[in-house]
């Protein structure tokens, strides 16, 4: 591992006073110790800002920059990121926090061996408002099947990825059109160039709000599958199975229309594997 390499640590927040210090103190545990954390206000109205300032005061490697107005996620990161001085970047969402102490250590150092690969990440474990666990899953790890999945699904967790900044301003970092799936076009244009890895290990508690997992019908969520179905096919040419992505998409905005869907939600995971063979991920409920 090399320690003069700095990592950079991009933590965009909107009023998470409750739950911006585990994701700091995660940082912070970290055994790679070379690092900066760059956290992104996007204009709190809660108590988030003196937390952060607080951090701030007491340790010179966290910066804060702060929106005047909310610019939401994608300009959040994009800025955090052009402000950053670190050659690798790594994300971490606000409410969420690293369960690796050495998960900066593992990924700097592969991508310091493994110059081809451009973008690594790992598994998560999904928990509840609580802290209770619902439950964790690993991604495909290695390149060809990343490759495979990555037009249906998103194969990479955002709180758990490292990636170079050069590579990330080669291709005008995260593109903003795509809005909540900024973080998926940003994969899908870095894997044009380079290789994928995720580690079979988890790296980040991830927390899942009740509302993302049951207002499957909202304007919000509609407007996120038209994006998802624009993407799939921007890169229609660069990875394989665009058309079972594609009609994936569809089948997807269609049921969100639908009566009781949470009723026929089991049927749709069922027909998904039909078309799709082995589920990609690697879950493990508790």
């Amino acid at each position: 591992m090399n320690q003069q390499t700095l990592v950079s640590v991009i933590l965009s927040t909107f009023n998470r006073e409750k739950y911006v210090k585990k994701a700091i103190n995660s940082v912070l545990n970290q055994t790679y110790k070379n690092i900066e954390i760059i956290i992104v206000d996007d204009c709190s109205s809660d108590g988030t800002l003196k937390i952060v300032s607080e951090y701030c005061n007491k340790d010179s490697r966290i910066i804060i920059l702060k929106n005047e107005i909310n610019f939401g996620i994608p300009k959040s990161w994009n800025k955090g990121i052009t402000a950053a001085k670190g050659k690798y970047i790594a994300r971490l969402d606000d409410d969420d926090f690293w369960t690796d102490p050495k998960k900066l250590e593992k990924q700097v150092e592969f991508l310091n061996n493994n110059r081809d690969y451009i973008l690594t990440g790992g598994g998560a474990i999904w928990i509840d408002k609580n802290g209770k666990e619902i439950f964790r899953y690993l991604l495909p790890e290695n390149d060809k099947d990343i490759k495979k999945y990555i037009l249906s699904d998103n194969c990479f967790v955002h709180s758990t990825v490292v990636f170079r900044k050069r590579d990330w301003e080669k291709i005008g970092g995260y593109n903003e059109k795509f809005g909540q799936d900024c973080d998926w076009a940003l994969w899908l244009e870095l894997g044009k160039s380079g290789k994928f890895y995720n580690f079979p290990e988890y790296f980040t508690y991830y927390l899942k709000w009740e509302e993302n997992i049951s207002n499957f019908n909202t304007r919000d969520a509609r407007d996120n599958m038209k994006n998802q179905i624009k993407l799939r096919y921007n890169y229609r040419n660069d990875y394989t199975g665009y058309l079972k992505s594609f009609f994936l998409g569809l089948t997807y905005y269609f049921f969100s229309f639908l009566p009781f869907r949470n009723t026929l939600k089991p049927i749709l995971i069922k027909f998904k594997k039909i078309i799709f063979g082995k589920f990609p991920y690697n879950s493990k409920n508790r």
